[in-house]
């Protein structure tokens, strides 16, 4: 090959895109007809400045296979097959359940026999706790009066019948002091007897002559364990009818007196049958204190006395 001749090819042939300049047209450069090389190619390959842009090519057969059509949104594609419809695909129906579920297999229903068992027992320990709470509530309401219920008496008060017997054994188990009428101090021209009988002080003593005002009978007593609430007890006669006294306890005079009723139920002028026994609640300290039983103005004083006893706390009877 020499200067100026490149054998027999031309320029054109050996550049696919020398159609594209002048040197290359003048010389007889052709646009390939395949379209860079690919047969029925879309778009024809023209020379600069010719294509017309907004046009469209005729669609080749190529690209008409080649994209699937894509079918409106909710309209079922051509080209789509369905599991089902495949070899070996899904099935298409769903299966049945087993009958009686839960029924350990031979179509039995839910165990509903040891549904209502359970309910019961539950609804049995319900029951038995608000039984036991019913029943601690009570014992705590009971406890929590204390003292035979001394918060919700009177400092004073009297009793109500009380039981005919001697209550110097009661005295005697809670080593609290307790008084026969001899040791007594008497005042206002009281005195002591003992011609009557029944009276259960020692030598069957009793004190007489109360019956007028201004007589007394005075119990110093010691040995007091605690302040805190006692009732004192007196051992009395009447004579077929009811009585009282005045009650003063350290000096100061209770609101209630000393009801000396005829709970023997003696036959009027009976002393000898109508010995019988009452009480009072009373405060006393720790220590010695005064019990002071006294016929003032406006009492019925026609009584005997033989004994006087303490009792812890405020009794019920």
């Amino acid at each position: 090959m020499t200067s100026g001749n490149n054998g027999a090819t031309t320029p054109e042939d050996d550049d696919p895109f020398g159609y594209l300049y002048a040197d290359g047209q003048a010389n007889g450069a052709q646009p390939p007809s395949g379209g860079y090389g690919y047969p029925n190619a879309v778009n024809r390959v023209r020379a600069v400045g010719q294509r017309q842009y907004g046009q469209t090519a005729p669609t080749a057969q190529h690209s008409q296979s080649a994209v699937p059509q894509q079918g409106a949104y909710g309209q079922p594609n051509a080209h789509y097959a369905a599991p089902e419809t495949l070899p070996g695909g899904a099935p298409t129906t769903q299966q049945p359940m087993p009958a009686g579920g839960g029924g350990g297999g031979r179509g039995r229903g839910p165990n509903t026999k040891g549904l209502l068992i359970g309910a019961i027992a539950v609804v049995a320990a319900v029951v038995i706790g608000i039984t036991v709470a019913i029943v601690n509530g009570n014992t705590e309401d009971d406890t929590a009066g204390g003292d035979n219920g001394a918060s919700s008496k009177p400092t004073t008060s009297k009793s109500a019948q009380p039981s005919p017997s001697n209550s110097n054994s009661e005295a005697a188990e809670e080593d609290l002091p307790t008084i026969d009428a001899k040791a007594l101090l008497l005042g206002g021209g009281a005195a002591t007897a003992s011609d009557i009988k029944g009276a259960k002080a020692d030598g069957g003593v009793y004190v007489t002559g109360f019956n007028q005002a201004g007589a007394s009978v005075t119990w110093n007593v010691s040995g007091i364990p605690k302040s805190g609430k006692y009732s004192v007890y007196v051992g009395y006669s009447v004579p077929g009818k009811d009585a009282n006294a005045t009650l003063t306890v350290n000096g100061t005079p209770s609101n209630t007196g000393v009801d000396l009723k005829n709970w023997a139920n003696a036959d009027e002028g009976d002393y000898e049958k109508g010995w019988t026994k009452t009480y009072n609640y009373i405060q006393l300290n720790k220590g010695t204190n005064t019990i002071k039983i006294s016929c003032e103005q406006g009492n019925q004083c026609d009584a005997l006395i033989d004994q006087m006893w303490l009792v812890s706390g405020w009794v019920d009877s």
